[in-house]
C-alpha cells in the first residue's frame, strides 16, 4: 500500500463495464474497493459490441484479456455497403496486417461476455466487495474522504469516489448538472440465432449498410451461434432519452426503400429493444476534489464510433496508472487522469456525431460519401485509424505528467 493510502476503501458507483473495470484497476494498485450497484444483481443487458485493439490493450492491463479473448469472435474485415443499391462502399481488412500494425485484433462480442470477464476478475480479487440493490442518491466530501448516502439513508465512507454510473449518472448530475442532448436517432437492437439468419449474410465481418437517414449493422456472436442485428433511423416524432420495448411495425416503416438484401434483416428478430439515443456536450472538467467520473458518466456518446465500452476500459486503466505515478495522491492523480482523457474522449463524442451524418447521408452527400473510400488501400485506412487503435497503456498518460 502506498504512503497516501488509508484504511478507507475507494467507492465505485455503478456495476457495469466501466465500474467493474475501475474496480479491477484500483484493486491492482492495492486499494480496497466497494462497488455499489442499484440492480438486485451484478449483471449486464444489451446485445453485441465491438472491441478494437485499444480495448484489448486495456483488458490485458486489467488482467482479463485472455478471458475476453476466449469469448470474442475475430472478424476478417469491417465492411460498408450502400443500403439503397447494395454497392460496396469500403472495407477495412482486420487480419494479420491489421494485428501487426496495432498489436491486437478487432473482435465482436456480446456485451454480457465482456461484463462477465470483468466480473470474474473482480470476484477473484479479495479487494473488491459488491453492494447490490444500493442506489446512491447524494455525495459529500471533505479533505479526508467522501461520504455517500443510499436510498435507504445508509451512509458509506471512502477515501475517494469513482462515478461510473452511466449515461444517467447521479454523480455527474450533482457535480456538473448538464442536460442530455437527445439526437432524435432511434436504435433497435436484437440477437438472432444462426439457424434463423440469412445464409447470404453470414459474413465474418462487422457489416454496415448505410442508407438515407438510417443504417443497419450485423455481425456474428458467440462463435457464430448468434448474430447481432442493429438498425438505426431518424425518428419522425419527438424522442425522450430512454429504453423501451420495440415494435416490428415501426422498424419496417422506416426501411421501405432500401435494397431487399439488407431489408431482410428487419424481419428476423422476434423482439426488439428500442433505444432513443442521446449524448452530452464534452466537458473539460469531470474531477472534483476526491470525486471523478468514468465511462458514460464522463463522456456519453452515440454509437457510431463503436467505442463506448472501449473508452470506459481505457479510462479505468488510465486512472490506475495515474494513481501509480502519483503514489495515491488523489488530487494530483485525478488531475492527471482527467488531463489524459478529456481531449481523446471528446474526440470520440464529436467524431461519432460526424460518423452518424456520414452513415445517414442522402442525395448528393450520399454520392460524395460513396466516393470517399473508393480505391483506398488497407494501409491508408490503418493510418487514419492510428489515433484510435494505437492507444497503449505505456502512452496513456498526458505527456506533461
Amino acid at each position: 500500500m502506498n504512503r497516501y493510502a488509508t484504511s478507507l476503501p475507494v467507492l465505485v458507483v455503478g456495476g457495469g463495464i466501466g465500474g467493474l473495470a475501475a474496480a479491477l484497476a484500483l484493486a491492482r494498485q492495492g486499494y480496497e474497493v466497494r462497488v455499489f450497484e442499484q440492480a438486485a444483481q451484478i449483471g449486464e443487458i444489451g446485445a453485441g459490441i465491438q472491441l478494437g485493439p485499444n480495448a484489448f490493450a486495456a483488458l490485458d492491463a486489467l488482467g482479463v484479456g485472455e478471458a475476453a479473448r476466449r469469448r470474442a469472435v475475430y472478424i476478417d474485415e469491417l465492411v460498408m455497403h450502400d443500403a439503397l443499391d447494395a454497392a460496396l462502399v469500403g472495407r477495412v481488412p482486420t487480419g494479420a496486417a491489421f494485428r501487426a500494425r496495432f498489436g491486437n485484433p478487432y473482435a465482436v462480442i456480446h456485451r454480457v461476455d465482456v461484463h462477465t470477464s470483468l466480473l470474474e476478475g473482480a470476484q477473484a480479487s479479495e479487494r473488491v466487495r459488491f453492494h447490490t440493490g444500493t442506489r446512491i442518491v447524494c455525495v459529500e466530501q471533505d479533505d479526508d474522504g467522501v461520504t455517500v448516502e443510499d436510498q435507504s439513508g445508509q451512509r458509506w465512507r471512502g477515501q475517494a469516489l469513482i462515478g461510473a454510473d452511466g449515461v444517467r449518472s447521479v454523480v455527474r448530475a450533482q457535480y456538473v448538472g448538464d442536460p442530455a442532448r437527445v439526437t432524435g436517432h432511434v436504435v433497435y437492437r436484437a440477437v438472432v440465432d444462426a439457424h434463423e439468419f440469412p445464409d447470404d449474410l453470414k459474413w465474418n465481418a462487422a457489416s454496415l449498410w448505410a442508407g438515407p437517414n438510417c443504417h443497419l449493422v450485423h455481425y456474428p456472436l458467440r462463435g457464430g451461434a448468434q448474430y447481432n442485428v442493429v438498425v438505426t433511423f431518424h425518428s419522425r416524432q419527438p424522442e425522450e432519452w430512454g429504453v423501451t420495448e420495440g415494435s416490428r411495425e415501426e422498424v419496417q416503416s422506416y426501411f421501405q426503400d432500401i435494397h431487399p438484401r439488407p431489408r431482410q434483416l428487419i424481419d428476423l428478430p422476434k423482439s426488439w429493444k428500442r433505444w432513443a439515443t442521446a449524448d452530452r456536450e464534452p466537458i473539460a472538467q469531470w474531477s472534483f476534489g476526491r470525486v471523478t467520473l468514468l465511462g458514460d458518466a464522463a463522456h456519453p456518446t452515440t454509437q457510431y464510433m463503436a467505442q463506448g465500452a472501449c473508452m470506459a476500459l481505457e479510462d479505468a486503466v488510465t486512472l490506475g496508472e495515474a494513481l501509480r505515478v502519483h503514489g495515491g495522491d488523489w488530487g494530483r492523480a485525478l488531475d492527471l487522469y482527467q488531463r489524459s482523457r478529456v481531449a481523446r474522449t471528446a474526440r470520440i463524442v464529436l467524431s461519432s456525431r460526424e460518423m452518424g451524418r456520414l452513415y445517414h447521408a442522402k442525395g448528393v452527400e450520399r454520392l460524395v460519401r460513396n466516393e470517399l473510400w473508393k480505391g483506398r488501400s488497407p494501409e491508408r485506412f490503418y493510418d487514419a485509424l492510428e489515433w484510435l487503435y494505437g492507444w497503449t497503456v505505456e502512452r496513456c498518460l498526458a505527456s506533461s505528467a
